[in-house]
């Protein structure tokens, strides 16, 4: 039942691998190649890693979308990992089968179809738990988009764009495969409720909250007093986790995946590989965010870290 493992495992190192190579290479290169593409290859690789703000002036807009369409991302993990909540749900809870679309999915990445230890039924409770969260998340982040931050006219990347849309399929499939075809449930739900699932949670509304307030903030920058959008640029925010890094929402995005690992019991080998891609991923963005809110306001506060408080 555990042969999907490496595989799944694997398929999300390969990414985390890449975000962390570009974290270290534009790190470890001179301020100069940082602030400009030199060459065919450098040019590339700094446009799949910058968008928005960060994004380097003189290019051109072939193969770039607008940055609001961050919005799809969402859209396309509501409806997504919404359907595949609605299908464990009623495999969970119910009894059914789940679909044979979902079982060849199990089948191709090595998943065992059958378990008959009933002393899982604390994974499955957790894989639905995961899964409810992750659909939480996407709901939220979807409201906050569509009503409460405001898009600059930057632009991102096309391949930057499916990769987003490719995340949010791929990382609800992955909390489904931790599950065999043929769950069912044998138990209470108190029964199954365990103490890293409160911890968990607890962790992931912490977090949450914390991500919301910070949005507010970016979003009040471009807001007069009554609420109405008056300029698209940036400035420098102020409050709450933004007094110790440039970038707290991404640092608290990194928090929720930590909470979902924690809510799926600490050793879930392949969803670690998920937060490792999620660090890496919200570190490099972060880095980058960082260098220009230094290189464009001169008065910025020279504590602030660019991603993990103190680090």
């Amino acid at each position: 039942a555990r042969a999907m493992l490496p595989v799944l495992a694997a398929a999300w190192s390969l990414p985390a691998a890449a975000f962390l190579a570009a974290l270290l290479l534009l790190l470890l290169r001179g301020p100069a190649w940082r602030s400009q593409g030199r060459g065919a290859v450098s040019d590339l690789f700094h446009q799949l890693i910058r968008y928005g703000k960060t994004r380097l002036p003189g290019w051109s807009l072939n193969y770039l979308v607008p940055k609001s369409w961050f919005t799809h991302f969402y859209v396309v993990s509501v409806v997504w990992n919404g359907s595949l909540l609605y299908w464990l749900f009623r495999a969970e809870f119910l009894g059914e089968s789940l679909p044979s679309w979902i079982q060849d999915m199990h089948h191709a990445l090595g998943r065992d179809s059958q378990s008959t230890d009933t002393g899982k039924y604390s994974e499955y409770f957790s894989a639905f738990l995961v899964l409810l969260l992750l659909w939480l998340h996407s709901c939220r982040r979807l409201a906050e988009c569509l009503w409460t931050s405001v898009f600059s006219n930057g632009f991102i990347h096309v391949v930057q764009y499916y990769y987003g849309l490719g995340f949010y399929i791929a990382v609800g499939s992955t909390v489904l495969c931790q599950v065999p075809t043929n769950v069912r449930n044998g138990e209470e739900l108190s029964v199954q409720i365990r103490w890293y699932h409160i911890v968990g949670i607890t962790m992931y509304i912490w977090a949450s909250l914390h991500q919301h307030r910070c949005l507010v903030i970016l979003a009040k920058l471009r807001k007069n007093k009554s609420g109405t959008v008056v300029r698209l640029g940036h400035d420098v925010p102020f409050g709450d986790w933004f007094e110790s890094v440039s970038c707290p929402h991404y640092f608290a995005e990194l928090l929720i995946y930590v909470s979902l690992a924690i809510t799926l019991g600490f050793k879930n080998v392949t969803w670690w590989c998920v937060v490792m891609c999620v660090l890496f991923n919200q570190a490099l963005a972060a880095v980058l965010s960082h260098e220009f809110y230094q290189k464009n306001f001169r008065s910025y506060p020279k504590h602030r870290k660019a991603f993990i408080p103190h680090v």
